[in-house]
């Protein structure tokens, strides 16, 4: 996905800085990480309080092979009903962001 695409994805939250990481990008609003681009794919920044929203709504966790396992991390697909409703969008972008500034903690 190139640049323009992700930050018309993520404008309603305000400008963010896309930075090339591990074969993919990271994606940050005001200094911090709450979502990476990996293979063409937006993933977003979970913990404990999201992650049930983003089971229910049908997301999956991304995992990546770590020595012969699956090694889960805190990021999460787009809930498809997010890509046609700019408001669901929003409200995940937030989510998402609310979970990397928790993180930060």
């Amino acid at each position: 996905m190139d640049n323009a695409a992700i930050e018309e994805m993520f404008e309603t939250l305000g400008p963010v800085t896309i930075k090339r990481m591990f074969g993919g990008k990271g994606i940050y609003f005001e200094g911090i990480i709450f979502a990476l681009e990996v293979d063409g794919e937006i993933l977003l920044k979970g913990d404990d309080k999201t992650a049930p929203a983003f089971e229910a709504a049908g997301s999956r966790q991304w995992a990546y092979d770590g020595k012969g396992r699956p090694v889960k991390m805190p990021y999460w697909s787009i809930p498809e009903e997010a890509y046609d409703d700019p408001e669901e969008m929003a409200r995940w972008v937030r989510l998402a962001y609310e979970a990397a500034l928790r993180a930060k903690k």
